[in-house]
């Protein structure tokens, strides 16, 4: 049986309609034994999935119909994750886990390589912790700074919707990033790399950690990742004048932004990074508090998924 957990809130309250007009049809005509849950309000889907998981010890196939949000609120609710089965029916406005795996965009085409073409891989996982000891998971990416600072105005903007039915949810991120740019305060940083020399950033604008290659709506920070080697790639800016980071951004969508002096790229196992002030912080551009210090590491292969 598949447990499917709908987001209906989800491609700009389309989540529902999708669900009711695409997927549930198909799955009936299949004659595919499922169980639906939906989510009403932020932590939801977190409860669900932790009511899912403890209600059998057996494996289980869990599939997400939502964005890369959705998915990141699923793991935090996973109690024992090596049981469970990850499928993804991208409903979100960046879709970056879905446009780096190349999870079809189409509802209906992205369920059938959930039931037939697909296949389960491992895949790293992602673990940030704060210095009160709270943890968080996530799939893509986590950041500090900028990145996480437009994470959470899109999450409360009202034009974020409006794009998304336009079909310009990209140009949403673009354009809440050149607004967060001219607000940025200057702020100094530390990367502590595993057995390495601590690297310090002069006017960090952002340090972002991935998994994968893209982040918000696109933005490949990370040309190189490789979500099963085990490794974090670190996409770094600082010291680098507002003007130039303006030419620099939208090379990023084409992997190109390393060219600018200023931007640096790491890669580490498990590293911690400061801050001279708190800055916002994200995973998979759920946002959820400031911190002036955080500490990220990857677990190898540690999550199943279909694609």
């Amino acid at each position: 049986m598949y447990h499917i957990i709908i987001n209906p809130a989800s491609r700009s309250g389309r989540g529902l309609r999708i669900w009711n007009k695409q997927i549930k049809p198909a799955l009936e005509a299949r004659q595919v034994s499922f169980r639906p849950y939906f989510s009403e309000k932020p932590g939801d889907t977190v409860r669900i999935a932790g009511e899912i998981c403890a209600g059998t010890t057996d494996s289980l196939t869990l599939i997400i119909l939502g964005g890369d949000g959705t998915v990141n609120e699923a793991l935090q609710g996973l109690t024992d994750i090596s049981r469970v089965t990850l499928g993804y029916i991208p409903t979100g406005s960046s879709n970056d886990l879905a446009r780096d795996l190349k999870i079809p965009r189409d509802p209906s085409q992205a369920l059938d390589l959930i039931l037939h073409s697909g296949k389960p891989h491992l895949m790293d996982l992602g673990i940030l912790t704060y210095p009160d000891g709270e943890t968080r998971r996530f799939s893509v990416s986590c950041g500090i700074g900028f990145d996480a600072a437009v994470c959470q105005e899109a999450l409360h903007s009202g034009i974020k919707n409006t794009m998304n039915r336009l079909g310009l949810g990209k140009l949403t991120y673009l354009g809440i990033a050149l607004k967060q740019l001219f607000a940025a305060r200057a702020v100094s940083g530390k990367l502590i790399l595993e057995n390495s020399a601590p690297v310090d950033i002069g006017n960090m604008l952002f340090t972002a950690c991935m998994l994968h290659r893209f982040e918000g709506g696109g933005f490949m920070f990370a040309p190189d990742a490789d979500s099963h080697d085990g490794f974090l790639n670190l996409c770094a800016v600082g010291d680098l004048s507002k003007l130039l980071i303006l030419f620099a951004l939208p090379t990023a969508f084409r992997g190109k932004h390393y060219r600018f002096r200023g931007i640096t790229p790491y890669k580490a196992r498990e590293l911690t990074i400061e801050t001279s002030l708190p800055l916002w912080v994200h995973t998979d551009g759920e946002v959820t508090r400031r911190s002036s210090r955080i500490s990220v590491s990857c677990e190898k292969d540690a999550i199943r998924m279909i694609y």
